[in-house]
């Protein structure tokens, strides 16, 4: 098994299967991390992690927790797991050597919180554009282009990018607000990209109730995380998040940039960097108004309650 050093790192197995029908190898991975290490760090830096991993044999898996047997540099910070429902010990990713331990790891997509270690105030919000199945890209482009009208008309601009699975993120660096107005803000514009035209749009969280349009989620905002840029994710060929031009959308193809082409499509620029605007102050009356609407997990949970008792209530005695 073909093992090297890098960074002070012993990479294992770099030749054999990454995972099972990823057609990549353990060595691509660490390529990819490597060749990105100085974009990457940047947006994972003070930002606790939480990572899918994946082995030969195995199905993929989310990690918040620190693996076992971590070196004693990997750098963590506790953090109360829901649904743990214990302290875990999260990973800070802030050098190049810590992401090649965690490609060693074969852990193949990286999440992050919009808020930072020790900081209150979340620094962004996303919209996550989610395909109905069997829908093309040009579906989500046509709602991409609706969020950013919605946001043009708060005042407000926003950056694309693949999700490196179906959809898109369109994300918005914010400063000065707390967490809860962000979200708030956050189903605010969802529902405004919805009413510019419901006809393939919408903010139903269940997906029965989607008929067949693009899902505008605003749920990844607050306490939420998103697949960082140039994050691979756990497809065939491990596709990776890509930064996209607005006017080069209607390019885009699914799967179009992974581990092994990123390199050459990408470059050696820092597009993600070159497209975020500075962060902005999210208007009062989009807060307002997201304050009124009920977050999707929840009114979802309490009308999935009622029909259940009206069902129970229509049955004979």
């Amino acid at each position: 098994m073909a093992e090297e050093e890098r960074d002070g790192v012993r990479l294992s197995s770099l030749d054999s299967p990454l995972g099972d029908g990823l057609e990549v190898t353990k060595r691509d991975l660490v390529d990819h991390y490597d060749a990105f290490a100085d974009r990457l760090v940047p947006l994972l830096t003070g930002r606790p992690l939480t990572i899918k991993r994946v082995r030969p044999g195995a199905a993929p898996f989310i990690q918040r927790d620190v693996p076992k047997g971590a070196p004693d540099w990997v750098r963590t910070v506790p953090t109360w797991s829901d649904r743990a429902h214990r302290e875990v010990h999260q990973v800070l990713c802030e050098d190049r050597r810590t992401l090649l331990w965690l490609a060693n790891q074969r852990a193949v997509e990286l999440h992050v919180p919009f808020g930072r270690v020790g900081e209150e105030e979340p620094t962004g919000l996303v919209l996550d554009l989610d395909p109905p199945d069997g829908a093309d890209l040009a579906a989500v482009v046509a709602v991409a282009r609706l969020a950013r009208r919605a946001l043009a008309d708060a005042g407000l601009v926003g950056a694309v990018k693949t999700s490196g699975s179906t959809g898109l993120h369109v994300v918005v660096p914010v400063h000065g607000s707390p967490g809860e107005d962000v979200a708030a803000a956050t189903r605010a514009l969802a529902a405004r990209t919805e009413r510019l035209d419901p006809a393939v749009a919408t903010t139903a969280y269940v997906v029965a109730e989607r008929g067949g349009r693009v899902f505008v989620d605003s749920t990844r905002s607050g306490r939420g995380t998103i697949a960082v840029a140039y994050s691979p994710r756990a497809r065939p060929g491990l596709p990776v998040s890509t930064p996209v031009a607005w006017d080069e959308l209607d390019g885009v193809r699914p799967g179009d940039v992974t581990v092994r082409t990123a390199r050459e499509r990408i470059g050696d620029g820092d597009p993600w960097a070159d497209a975020l605007p500075e962060p902005q102050r999210l208007p009062a009356d989009l807060v307002a108004e997201g304050h009124t609407i009920p977050v999707a997990r929840v009114a979802a949970m309490h009308e999935g309650k009622r029909r259940a008792r009206a069902r129970a209530q229509e049955q004979p005695g």
